[in-house]
């Protein structure tokens, strides 16, 4: 599926199960699910808003939606498809679009919740949708926006991107917030190359998922006005050994 495709069925989703879609999904409002799977899918907030509210006319969820003009046709293909899909079902193809190794993820974990990870919306939020607020809005900034951006996220050098021009390059690690306050964390290696990088570094943070993104950035984040407080954390690990 494409992104559109994957776009209208989000938005089938969040019209046809409303509130007990956003919250087996971790979102507090529709607004937050804009923001988070919007950026995550690489489309527009606006434009998950505008599907949802295409379908709403088709369910009794309280909302008029589009009620003034038919379904387009493009849409209606999704509806005929997937109306009849169950809730469980539905929501697992929904976060399929959004975990990667969804199918493996749930063989492991199962139904067990605590164990399987965190909620769609913490995990994409301070991953996925973070990133991708990135990657379309880093040109815009001055001191960005001649640089080639690499992605770094899948080679755990401590970074997630690495923006190059002729004479330069800045090391990018990019958190998310779902408020305009928070706290960010930074693993051992993270800031182990901040400290190397120095001015180089930069700690993107994206805040406000829950209204409206938006953005600030650090150079040099360990010489910054944030204040880092290391925490230890003590990790047991259980194995099983054998005889051959």
């Amino acid at each position: 599926m494409n992104i559109r495709d994957k776009s209208i069925i989000t938005g089938l989703y969040l019209s046809k199960y409303s509130h007990e879609g956003l919250n087996e999904l971790g979102f507090k409002s529709f607004q937050q699910a804009f923001n988070i799977l919007g950026f995550s899918l690489g489309t527009k907030p606006a434009s998950l808003k505008n599907y949802r509210d295409e379908f709403d006319p088709l369910f009794p969820n309280g909302r008029k939606g589009w009620h003034k003009r038919a379904i387009r046709d493009y849409c209606k293909k999704y509806f005929d498809e997937f109306n009849e899909t169950d809730f469980v079902t539905f929501t697992d193809l929904i976060k399929s679009f959004f975990v990667e190794n969804f199918e493996i993820e749930k063989l492991i974990y199962g139904s067990k919740k605590k164990d399987y990870s965190e909620s769609i919306a913490k995990r994409l939020m301070t991953g996925r949708a973070a990133e991708e607020y990135f990657k379309s809005e880093y040109s815009k900034i001055n001191i960005f926006s001649s640089y080639e951006i690499l992605d770094t996220t899948q080679m755990a050098c401590g970074f997630d991107y690495k923006l190059t021009s002729n004479t330069n390059f800045f090391c990018v690690e990019v958190k998310g917030l779902n408020s305009m306050t928070g706290t960010i964390q930074l693993t051992e290696k993270e800031f182990s190359i901040a400290k190397k990088m120095k001015t180089n570094y930069c700690l993107f943070i994206v805040k406000n998922f829950k209204e409206k993104p938006t953005h600030q950035y650090l150079l040099d984040p360990l010489n910054s006005r944030l204040n880092f407080k290391e925490i230890k954390k003590e990790i047991i690990q259980t194995t099983y050994n054998s005889t051959i």
